[in-house]
Formats: C-alpha cells, sequence, structure tokens
C-alpha cells in the first residue's frame, strides 16, 4: 500500500476496489515497514448487508468478506492472479481434473483450515437450500448445474478432499478461467462447525463468523455503518500485513467524506467530478483506475 495513503483522494467512478487495497497492504515489501501508518480511518459507500461468502450481491459485502477470508487465488498488484492458499497446481491433459495442494493455514480461531473446508463451502453455496444467488459460476464441475436446478444432492458436486491439503476437482467441460473464479467470496473455504454453530445468525454479525484473511471484522452488526478491520495474527502471510487496523465508515455523500477527510478524520474519501476538477491540481489528489 502506498505509505502516503493518509494524504490520498481518490475519484468515485474510477477508485480502485478497497479490497485491493487492502490486499496490497497485505503484500508491502519489508523496506517499508517503518513508514506504513499502523491504522487507517477508512470508507465505503453503502452498508455491508452480510459476511456470509456464499451470499454476497453487493461490492460492499463482497470487498469485506475478501478482505477478512481468502481462497486459493488472490488479485496482487496490477491485477495479476497469484497464489494466496495454493502451493502447487495440476491440470490433467484433458483439462478435466485439477488437484491444488493447500499451504498449511489457519482459521482466527486458531482451528487448522484444510481442503475440507473449501469441499463443505463449494457444497454449501450450490446447495438451492442456501439461497446463493450465484450456483451457477461452478457450471462446468461434475454435476453442478443438476444441483443448482435442484435435481441432484449437492454431495454429487465434483470436488473431494484427499488427506488435509490436498483439493480434488472433477469437470464435466474445459473451464480454462477457472482460477479467476476461485478470487470470488463464493469458491472461499466455509468452516462447518461455525456455520452449524450459528444457524441462522451466520454472516449477520462479525460475532458470528470466522476468518482466514488478513483481517477480521470486528464490532460490526447487520444494519450499522461502522467496523474496524483488525489484524489477523492467525493469517498464514501475517509478517507481511503492515497496517494493524482499518477503522470504516460508510458515508453515501462524497460532500459529507471530503468533510471528514479535511478534519483528518478520514483518510481518503473519494470525489465527484466537480470536486475532482477542483481539487486536480492539489499535492494529494491522485487517479487510481482499475488495471
Amino acid at each position: 500500500m502506498n505509505t502516503k495513503l493518509h494524504k490520498t483522494a481518490f475519484i468515485n467512478s474510477l477508485i480502485v476496489t478497497l479490497a485491493l487495497l487492502l490486499g496490497a497492504c497485505s503484500n508491502s515489501s519489508k523496506s517499508s515497514t517503518a513508514s506504513v501508518k499502523k491504522d487507517l480511518n477508512w470508507m465505503q459507500t453503502s452498508e455491508i448487508t452480510t459476511l456470509d461468502p456464499s451470499l454476497p450481491m453487493d461490492t460492499a459485502s463482497e470487498s469485506q468478506i475478501v478482505d477478512s477470508n481468502e481462497g486459493l487465488f488472490r488479485y496482487g498488484s496490477h491485477s495479476k492472479l497469484e497464489k494466496a492458499l495454493v502451493k502447487s497446481e495440476k491440470i490433467s491433459r484433458d483439462g478435466l481434473t485439477r488437484t491444488y495442494i493447500l499451504r498449511k493455514s489457519k482459521w482466527s480461531n486458531g482451528q487448522p483450515l484444510t481442503a475440507q473446508d473449501f469441499v463443505y463451502g463449494w457444497k454449501r453455496t450450490v446447495n438451492p437450500k442456501t439461497g446463493s444467488q450465484y450456483g451457477y459460476l461452478f457450471s462446468g464441475i461434475k454435476n453442478a448445474d443438476a444441483i443448482v436446478n435442484g435435481k441432484r444432492s449437492s454431495q454429487t458436486l465434483g470436488v473431494k478432499a484427499v488427506g488435509k491439503h490436498k483439493l480434488v476437482v472433477s469437470f464435466k467441460k474445459r473451464v480454462p478461467y477457472f482460477d479467476q473464479l476461485l478470487t470470488k467470496t463464493y469458491f472461499f473455504p466455509e468452516n462447518k462447525a461455525a456455520v452449524k454453530k450459528y444457524g441462522s445468525k451466520y454472516g449477520t454479525s462479525s460475532k458470528y463468523v470466522l476468518s482466514n484473511g488478513p483481517y477480521k471484522i470486528e464490532n460490526w452488526n447487520s444494519g450499522e455503518n461502522t467496523w474496524k478491520l483488525v489484524k489477523n495474527k492467525n493469517y498464514w502471510d501475517a509478517q507481511d500485513v503492515k497496517t494493524q487496523i482499518v477503522n470504516m465508515s460508510v458515508q453515501k455523500t462524497t460532500s459529507t467524506s471530503y468533510d471528514l477527510y479535511q478534519a483528518k478524520k478520514l483518510d481518503a474519501t473519494n470525489l465527484d467530478s466537480n470536486q475532482a476538477k477542483n481539487l486536480e491540481n492539489n499535492s494529494a489528489f491522485h487517479l487510481f483506475s482499475p488495471d
């Protein structure tokens, strides 16, 4: 992350998503450790609706789940696909079997994360009873379409765990972009014990989820406009997460967020077109666009 982030203002229509900004925090070089701000005051333009990885339908929820969880792959700098929880991948010659070897990692409660957590999470997402609107993304995996359409059990999905750290996915057809899909929350692992324990409350509050990513979400309940992202000490790459706390708030208008930015209560703000025009010569002005 830019070590001068607290001086940065972003244009609303072209802003890099918060997920990429926090991802940059976790990938900061060790040489910049001393100059990285240890806490940030940050904003989103809308509320979180759920922290259930199977269910997000809005960018606010999805971005916060991405900041507090992780799948097999992630997007790094310049939107380059890179390995996250996967150590290695093997694709069969016919492209119909992919084998992933997982790195050792833990949930935020210290419990080991295993390949079975991916199996459980994927089967839960494609199960129509879960209510995910994105089960169709699994199309191409054996039996996925039939499961989503209610014609087969979710237990027949073409994914299995072999031991603790090997995940094998079987396809009915080639899906060349499959690794890109694995960056989406719907393909994240889910802790079965937590889902069963919290039941219908799962994902409705930061108290009712587990995290496996660089941050844990704290002090969020459904409908609230503030929360915290706190460094997850059990994250496999915690040594490279330099920012300790991100204080989040929902700011729906750029006039309010800019006032808070000027009062040093926010470390960055989106700008509307008029604000951007007036501030484009300001040394704190930066234009970020997706790579």
